[in-house]
């Protein structure tokens, strides 16, 4: 019937292949009215089978596929072959892709139907495998609840055990202290003890009193003496009955199969870090019969239980994307062996930085001072080598002078937005400093660097020369701490302790800055823990650069983001 007539509708009379759609001879003739586009339209006589006849080339739109590539095993036109992407590739003609193509699909017909007795038996094996699978299971699950359920008894017996000790020790305990009680009870006036002697005294038959005096006075003097030296017959504290369950709670947490054959996989907690992206390694004993590896991660989230998420894993490490920033994750792995899987291993904590990681490398144009500094050529590490003139020089050396820092700074700066950066100071540097600061500061340092590096100049010198507590509370346009001698040097503050062992700290493997730009305040992080360890207000009213200065011998290297030609040299490693 006509797709597009009103109720009711006419019998068609054509169909149209582009418009895949069924008219009559006047719903055709107001749809495809005679000098549009739409009357060039291919028609048939009435069909349902609407699968088009000529194929578009999806490259070329309006070219129609005439060839066949051998190589990519697809369809193309002309214009493929000519200059697109098939260009050196052999083609051959479609109806000889046809021919080819049929007679190979005729063959593996007939083949299965040829096999069809053996699919059916297989599908019976696979149906008698399954109810198989399903007893075993059961089976299974029967045999684990008996083994969780004599663990249950032994912790019964044991709980049991426990309790009937602690009771036992706690009524012996009582009746002592209830011996004791009566005891004291028989010092108290008109009762007991005092009451006996207090009879006593009143006979008067002199050989009576003496014979019965004798024993009551050494029970006096016992309890006297008692008195005087007070002590309760036992202890109150059970803290010798408080059952120890550390060691069974870690046994228990790693209770396993016993026949999977499967160790439980080690993350590698020095190779694993958090940068851009997370980085995790595990190291597995057994690691050629295990097929692949699924790691586990999620988000630490004090309100909510937040769910696992997994990734498969052919190799033992994996890169970890799109985590959020200021954030803390768990990771653990488990290994698989064809369908039976190891325990997870222990889980990994990791804190992400504050922000998105800001990418730079070192300014070898910007007041690089090519004498003392040495650059490498991915412009992501540099050295001092300012003592070694001076040692060539030593000769001539009879006076000390002051010597200057030689600053480098970061080829990018920062305008707005918050950005998180980290780097590396050698073990052997004597003085590095690292922050950021302003162009018109950096500009000021780099045209008078000795001018600039006075003791008396900088906030956080370390001396005190009493222009740093003038501006303690006001915003400066740059923040630079000092590190060196593997120390972290906390700059002085009117707020918290200035002693020298309040303000020293052991310098981490990794430093993280972190700008806020918006609000001016920049933090200084250990990258190994994510804490921050100082922070303070800076001048934003200008581009900020990460800077960075050495004064004798020293070495600092940028971390380099987490990425796969990461991941593939580490493991070249």
């Amino acid at each position: 019937m006509c797709d597009l007539c009103k109720p009711p509708p006419q019998e068609s009379t054509k169909s149209c292949m582009d418009c895949s759609a069924s008219y009559c001879n006047e719903c055709f003739k107001i749809h495809h009215p005679w000098g549009t586009i739409k009357a060039q339209h291919e028609y048939v006589g009435p069909t349902t089978n609407f699968r088009p006849k000529i194929l578009m080339c999806p490259e070329h739109e309006t070219e129609r596929i005439n060839m066949y590539c051998e190589l990519c095993r697809r369809p193309v036109c002309h214009l493929c072959k000519l200059g697109g992407n098939h260009a050196n590739h052999r083609v051959t003609t479609m109806s000889s892709a046809y021919k080819t193509l049929k007679e190979k699909l005729s063959k593996d017909i007939d083949y299965l139907i040829g096999k069809e007795s053996q699919v059916k038996s297989q599908i019976s094996e696979l149906n008698l495998l399954m109810k198989e699978t399903e007893c075993n299971g059961e089976r299974a699950k029967e045999e684990a609840i008996t083994h969780f359920e004599k663990l249950f008894e032994i912790l019964e017996e044991r709980k049991s055990s426990v309790l009937k000790a602690i009771d036992s020790s706690k009524k012996l305990r009582l009746d002592k202290f209830q011996t004791q009680m009566e005891e004291y009870q028989g010092l108290l006036e008109n009762n007991g003890l005092v009451g006996y002697a207090q009879e006593v005294l009143k006979e008067t038959d002199q050989s009576c009193f003496v014979q019965t005096a004798k024993q009551l006075h050494l029970r006096i003097q016992k309890a006297t003496e008692s008195l005087k030296s007070f002590r309760p017959a036992a202890q109150t504290s059970f803290e010798d009955y408080v059952v120890n369950t550390s060691k069974q709670t870690e046994l228990l947490g790693e209770l396993s199969f016993f026949s999977s054959g499967i160790d439980v996989p080690e993350i590698n907690e020095e190779q694993s870090k958090v940068y851009n992206n997370a980085l995790i390694n595990w190291h597995h004993p057994e690691k050629d019969k295990a097929d692949s590896y699924v790691l586990e991660y999620r988000k630490i989230n004090r309100e909510d239980e937040m769910s696992w998420n997994e990734i498969e894993v052919c190799g033992t490490s994996k890169i970890i994307q799109d985590l959020e920033n200021s954030s803390t994750y768990a990771f653990r792995v488990r290994a698989y062996k064809g369908s039976i899987c190891s325990p997870c291993s222990r889980e990994l904590i990791l804190h992400t930085p504050p922000a998105p990681v800001f990418s730079f490398l070192f300014d070898e144009k910007c007041g690089y001072n090519n004498e003392h500094l040495l650059l490498n050529l991915k412009r992501d590490r540099v050295e001092s080598r300012a003592g070694f003139n001076l040692l060539l020089a030593a000769e001539r050396i009879q006076v000390g002078y002051y010597t200057s820092l030689d600053y480098i700074i970061g080829d990018t700066g920062i305008t707005k937005g918050k950005h998180f950066w980290a780097f590396r100071v050698e073990p052997y540097s004597y003085l590095v400093k690292v922050g950021v600061a302003s162009s018109d500061k950096l500009q000021e340092w780099l045209r008078s660097p000795r001018d600039a590096v006075s003791p008396r100049y900088e906030q956080d010198s370390g001396h005190d020369s009493g222009s740093e507590d003038a501006c303690f509370d006001s915003s400066q346009p740059f923040t630079l701490v000092t590190i060196g001698m593997k120390k972290f040097f906390i700059p002085k503050s009117p707020t918290s302790s200035n002693e020298p062992e309040n303000r020293v700290l052991p310098m981490p493997t990794s430093i993280g800055i972190f700008l806020d730009y918006d609000k001016g305040k920049v933090s200084f992080y250990d990258m190994d823990h994510m804490k921050c360890l100082y922070e303070r207000q800076v001048d934003c009213s200008h581009t900020l650069y990460p800077a960075f200065a050495l004064m004798g011998s020293g070495g600092i290297q940028l971390e380099e983001p987490i990425t796969a030609k990461y991941l593939e040299y580490q493991e070249d490693m």
